[in-house]
């Protein structure tokens, strides 16, 4: 499913407007990204956690060469499923 399936969807469950559903969407992305990019942490109950990760620098190899690269630390976007979450994809809970 992509970005405008879900936006199609969504407006026919709520029976709201493709152009309202898509206002939401937008500033709902927009606000956990802008959030995690200051380190804070965006929790959904029953759905997940959005956080910012540090992923440390280290030593690669490149697969043509063989030669040893260095890769720089990095800060990276993370994702927790919550427990429901898990549970519905697993199939052991109906929704």
């Amino acid at each position: 499913m992509n970005k405008k399936e879900l936006i199609d969807s969504v407006a026919k469950d709520t029976g709201h407007s493709k152009r309202s559903v898509q206002d939401v969407v937008d500033a709902t992305v927009d606000r956990i990204q802008r959030q995690v990019k200051k380190g804070d942490k965006v929790t959904l109950p029953g759905f997940g956690t959005f956080s910012r990760r540090q992923r440390a620098a280290r030593t690669a190899r490149n697969p043509q060469t063989g030669e040893a690269i260095k890769v720089k630390a990095a800060k990276v976007p993370g994702f927790k499923p919550g427990s429901a979450f898990k549970s519905y994809v697993s199939g052991a809970k109906k929704k």
